[in-house]
């Protein structure tokens, strides 16, 4: 069974990906509606609104949002790719570990983008939204500081996992390893179209408005890392770094090693923004200058012309 679906057509394996994602968040639905509470003693909303001092109900927290990247965002691509290829790691390019260069220069735009992501923040956050959708952001806030409250260096630890380690690897293989691959195919002759795309989806399938463009840059250039190079490690790699660099300053900031909070960042200032938008194109055009040239002596039905870096 594993690789038969090779032989149609991208629209079709998009709604594929599309039915998979579906279906397993049902799944988890069914999982918080009808087993959650029996493991627990909490239903979802009671969990929610429990006290999160208590390391029962943090520690549930954590579960529910462990389970929820696995379930809804790991599965389905994993599945997909043992569907679409009968070697699913080469399909979703993981099979060679990116050189050090290729690494570095990922690192690097991802740390350049920062003050272009930065002032980007400032001005969504002047965005007017509804009541409603103000409250769900305070709360998706609440909740973000419920879950990186570190008091101890273990605790550290564990957060990196699961904020920084498997959203990384979850995310890129749902977003950048299948979406973003489908739709290039599909938009064959304007790929970078497909990146921007799959960049919005990316955003806004986390619901979370004021940061809704900010979202929208760092997908892309984890799409153009993945589109340039050719390999999925590049963009996993980026995502670990912008998702655990956060973690670890909260963490220093709780532990007074630094003294502001890095979750009440200070504005940007406009030529900070255009700098870091210049060094990254620069990074991303040294990242093209160092790839692998796309192999384009054998074609092959519905493929997509990304090369692993460094062949």
């Amino acid at each position: 069974m594993t690789g038969y679906l090779k032989q149609y057509p991208p629209a079709l394996q998009f709604a594929t990906f599309i039915g998979l994602f579906i279906g397993f968040s049902l799944l988890y639905g069914i999982f918080l509606i009808a087993i959650f509470p029996h493991i627990s003693g909490y239903t979802i909303e009671t969990l929610q609104t429990a006290d999160p001092s208590l390391p029962k109900v943090l520690g549930y927290l954590k579960l529910t949002q462990f389970l929820y990247t696995l379930v809804v965002y790991l599965a389905p691509p994993a599945v997909f790719a043992y569907l679409a290829d009968p070697r699913p790691s080469e399909w979703l390019h993981l099979e060679k570990s990116p050189k050090i260069l290729p690494s570095i220069l990922a690192l690097l735009v991802m740390l350049a983008a920062l003050p272009m992501v930065g002032f980007a923040s400032d001005w969504n956050h002047t965005w007017h939204l509804s009541d409603t959708s103000r409250q769900m952001e305070e709360q998706a806030e609440a909740l973000t500081r419920v879950l990186l409250n570190m008091p101890h260096f273990s605790t550290l630890l564990v957060n990196l996992v699961l904020i920084a380690i498997i959203p990384a690897i979850a995310e890129e293989f749902f977003f950048r390893g299948v979406m973003q691959r489908i739709l290039i195919q599909i938009l064959h002759k304007a790929p970078w179209v497909a990146i921007i795309i799959t960049a919005i989806i990316f955003s806004a399938i986390h619901m979370e408005w004021l940061d809704f463009i900010p979202r929208i840059i760092l997908g892309f250039l984890l799409g153009a890392l993945y589109y340039l190079s050719g390999n999925l490690w590049l963009p996993i790699l980026g995502h670990f770094l912008n998702n655990g660099m956060q973690v670890v300053m909260v963490y220093l900031y709780q532990v007074k090693v630094i003294h502001e909070d890095p979750m009440k960042s200070e504005s940007t200032a406009w030529y900070s923004a255009a700098l870091s938008l210049v060094i990254t194109v620069a990074l991303l055009w040294y990242l093209r200058k160092k790839s692998a040239p796309a192999n384009t002596t054998e074609e092959k039905p519905y493929e997509t012309d990304i090369e692993s870096i460094g062949e």
